[in-house]
């Protein structure tokens, strides 16, 4: 059978391009997204602070929920904290003891901003800010002081070199430090340098560590590094140590995940990135299974005389189903040797575009291993295997008697199976609809039944394709039937062979209904989002800063006379149990913090029940959604754990609506602020009082005491929608990678299907039919193609969309850019149009004569 299949593949190459291109594309893709999340994994970089020591205990930055499964099983899952976790000084003691330690030495630090003299904020080295750290901690690192000496006096400092020449200063030269007040002026009394000599991956300045106790009361104990004994193995130290400390709330590196527990931000990201790459692998091996089955199938009928004969030989279907099997794991092998080497190129353009949107670092290293490679290898092989031996098995059950002759004609009709099939889908479909419309109120079970929807329509087309081509022909037929000859005979091809027409609709359909459902999807929730925060936001002013604003900020304008009220807004995230469909899991929901006074004078949040006001710090307010998710209500206890760990049991007090343009969880301020790393507002939002003469003016001279804050007239929307735009980019790629495969199956299904009428087109041709009335034929023919796909498409991309509207802002009608649509059916009306006329005018360049004669 696998000499048979090598024959086929040689003898029928042009039959198998198609489904080649669409399995090098997903190998390409698969190896990417594998590359992608074994990066996540192993997400970290070289270790440089603490490249010195040889075991460091930080916070555990993640958080781990216990909970039942829906078949009674106990399920662990852990949530990344985006805050910094911090450390009790008192644990410094409890290590000291271990065998194998000769030195711990703590390391204590803050974010904080450097100012110019001449008050202009100095970035860090790649935009990621500045961090402050005790002169003691140096011993940890790799760092060697190259100028200058250690910081002694209160008012000195010590920078990086790179740091210092961004600033323009050397030894000796002042420089204004600022944490969360005004800055203070320091001295810089030397600089330091990576061993190296290669620039710090985060700037980095040194205190004394008495200074900066007293000039960054923010500071908190970061890591302990351990210094091994001579002889003491790492290993063994590190075990040591997590014995003597016993605490499931503290992580022990050594090695590569010291840089881990450096930089927090790598590992973070590393943690978002293993979800995106998962769910646009998840979304490229369903599309490519449609995609494979739709081209396979095409094949296979193509080639029913080919398996009819080999039926009537005494083949059987055992032998059948192994010959199509060969041929596509032959297929699937080459494709994906061929494409995992364009996975590599591709992986690194992603990085390039995720660092762009802000969803990882800019020099976020990717791991490299054949891993992924030998994973998207045998995926690819195992895609094409399920695809050609699901199309080939109606081809491989029938009897010899019956093989010839049916191969002769096109089957009418669909088998009961399928019918079945079919029926049972779009009642499953139906069912799935009019329960989210009954569950209008829960936003995560509309969005999970949006999403379940369009799969299931988009199968249940594909199974009733025959079906549904008939009555898009019944339908569109008499509409040709009236612009001629053309007209009449491309409705009688359109009649007589709609299996063939449906193979070329699907994939039509599948393209239209998925880019529909993903893009329109976020353009609704965006549109809401913008709309919740222009109404949500009533204060007359915003300070706001890059790098964030001083909490004092806030304090200082609310004691204006001008002032009627003013918060500070302080965002981070939170991680509780939450369910979805009956099932439980853990999830992490956006926060913010305010003061309560503020709360429907500078902030409207819209409350839908409850009091708003009655925030305090064992209290809470959550979004509409976050109800939904938490299943929680007003006088419901909210089980939450902040961003660096901290667990809290706080009683809700109000649900809001406007938590698609805010937050899911809204807090005391102070509570809030306490639980992040920087200690520094978002931005502060202020009302201005009835008669609020020179508030502008006050707020300008307020803001110029802080380098770097700015005084705006409102909250800047795209800044706020920065995530959700960058979640909305990652779904706008998955629909390019399914325009891109639609392009193959369409062009590939209408271009095999067109191919195979060579001695129709040549008969035409003989008995009297001009080369420009074939044309026209096929032009009319790939109309009622055209018009199906792109309109069965989109009815059913309405569904789902009405359920994520519904879920968004309680409306059933979804945000729809005229342009975005136009531009999805535009483009998919293209290919289709490409891959029937393009190869009609190749073949009508073949004499009729020589064309009529030539083999299948």
């Amino acid at each position: 059978m696998l000499s048979l299949a090598l024959l086929t593949l040689k003898a029928r190459k042009g039959g198998f391009v198609g489904t080649f291109v669409a399995l090098l594309l997903g190998a390409a893709v698969l190896s990417a997204c594998g590359i992608l999340l074994e990066s996540g994994i192993r997400a970290g970089s070289s270790a440089e602070r603490y490249a010195a020591a040889d075991v460091v205990v930080t916070g555990r930055q993640e958080v781990e929920l216990t909970f039942k499964d829906l078949d009674g099983s106990t399920v662990k899952e852990s949530q990344p904290l985006p805050e910094r976790v911090p450390l009790r000084a008192s644990s410094a003691d409890r290590i000291t003891g271990v065998e194998g330690a000769k030195t711990v030495i703590t390391d204590v630090g803050a974010p904080v901003r450097l100012v110019t003299d001449a008050g202009q904020p100095v970035p860090g080295h790649h935009g990621a800010g500045v961090e402050a750290h005790n002169w003691s901690s140096l011993g940890l690192g790799d760092f060697r002081l190259t100028t200058g000496h250690a910081p002694r006096a209160a008012g000195e400092i010590v920078l990086d070199t790179e740091l210092a020449a961004q600033a323009d200063v050397r030894p000796g030269d002042d420089i204004r430090l600022m944490t969360t007040s005004v800055p203070r002026i320091f001295q810089v009394a030397g600089l330091v340098a990576l061993k190296d000599g290669g620039a710090p991956r985060r700037s980095v300045a040194f205190l004394a560590d008495a200074t900066l106790r007293r000039s960054v009361p923010e500071a908190s104990v970061q890591a302990f590094g351990v210094l091994a004994a001579p002889g003491a193995s790492p290993h063994r130290l590190a075990d040591a140590v997590q014995s003597a400390l016993h605490d499931d709330t503290l992580a022990v590196h050594t090695g590569e995940g010291r840089g881990r527990a450096e930089f927090l931000d790598v590992t973070v990201s590393g943690s978002n990135l293993v979800v995106l790459a998962a769910a646009i692998g998840g979304n490229v091996l369903l599309v490519a299974v449609f995609v494979l089955y739709a081209t396979t199938s095409l094949s296979i009928r193509h080639r029913r005389r080919e398996i009819a004969l080999l039926r009537a030989i005494g083949t059987t279907p055992g032998q059948i189903r192994r010959m199509v099997a060969a041929e596509a794991a032959a297929t699937g092998l080459l494709a994906g040797v061929v494409g995992c080497p364009a996975g590599l190129l591709l992986v690194f353009w992603l990085r390039d575009r995720f660092a762009g949107h802000g969803i990882v670092p800019s020099d976020f290293d990717l791991a490299l291993s054949p891993l992924p490679f030998l994973a998207a290898v045998l995926v690819t092989v195992l895609t094409a295997l399920v695809a050609v031996l699901s199309a080939a098995h109606r081809a491989t059950r029938i009897r010899p008697t019956e093989a010839l002759g049916e191969a002769a004609v096109e089957t009418p009709g669909l088998g009961r199976g399928r019918r079945i099939t079919g029926g049972v889908l779009l009642v499953l479909s139906a069912g799935i609809f009019v329960t989210g419309l009954a569950q209008d109120a829960d936003f995560f079970t509309l969005v999970g039944l949006a999403n379940s929807l369009v799969l299931v329509l988009v199968v249940a087309v594909a199974v009733l394709g025959p079906l549904v081509s008939r009555t898009a022909v019944r339908l569109l037929a008499p509409l040709l039937n009236r612009t001629g000859v053309t007209g009449y005979l491309a409705a009688a091809n359109t009649r007589a062979n709609v299996a063939r027409l449906a193979g070329a609709i699907t994939p039509l359909v599948l393209a239209v209904s998925f880019s529909s459902t993903v893009v329109f999807a976020q353009t609704t929730g965006l549109r809401e989002s913008a709309d919740q925060l222009r109404a949500g936001l009533v204060a007359d002013h915003v300070l706001t800063a890059p790098s964030g604003v001083s909490p004092e900020l806030a304090e200082k304008a609310r004691g204006m006379k001008q002032v009627a009220s003013a918060t500070g807004l302080v965002r981070s995230k939170v991680v509780a149990m939450g369910r979805m469909l009956g099932a439980q899991e853990s999830v992490s929901l956006s926060a913010q913090g305010v003061d309560p006074r503020a709360l429907g004078s500078a902030l409207d949040l819209r409350p839908r029940e409850g009091n708003m006001k009655a925030l305090s710090r064992d209290t809470v307010a959550i979004s509409t959604t976050a109800a939904s998710w938490l299943g929680l209500g007003v006088g419901d206890t909210a089980r939450l754990n902040l961003g660096d760990g901290t667990p809290l049991r706080a009683k809700v007090v109000a649900v809001y609506e406007r938590g698609f343009g805010f937050t899911d969880v809204t807090m005391d301020h102070d509570l809030l602020l306490a639980h992040t790393t920087g200690k520094v507002d978002e931005s502060v939002l202020v009302r201005s009082a009835r008669s609020a003469p020179d508030l502008t003016q006050a707020l300008s001279h307020l803001a110029a005491a802080y380098p770097g804050t700015v005084l705006r007239d409102g909250l800047a929307v795209d800044d706020q929608l920065a995530e959700q735009r960058a979640n909305a980019w990652v779904n706008y790629l998955v629909v390019g990678v399914i325009i891109v495969y639609t392009a193959i199956t369409v062009v590939n299904t209408l271009a095999m299907s067109t191919a195979a009428r060579r001695r129709e087109f040549a008969l035409l041709r003989l008995s009297g039919t001009a080369r420009g009335q074939v044309v026209g034929m096929m032009r009319r023919e790939s109309v009622i193609v055209i018009a199906a796909g792109v309109g069965i498409g989109t009815l059913l991309s309405a569904f789902p969309l009405v359920l994520v509207s519904l879920a968004v802002s309680g409306t059933p009608i979804p945000a729809v850019p005229g342009l975005g649509y136009l531009a999805i059916a535009g483009a998919t009306a293209a290919l289709a149009a490409a891959g029937t006329m393009l190869p009609t005018r190749m073949l009508l360049r073949i004499r009729p004569v020589e064309a009529i004669g030539a083999r299948e």
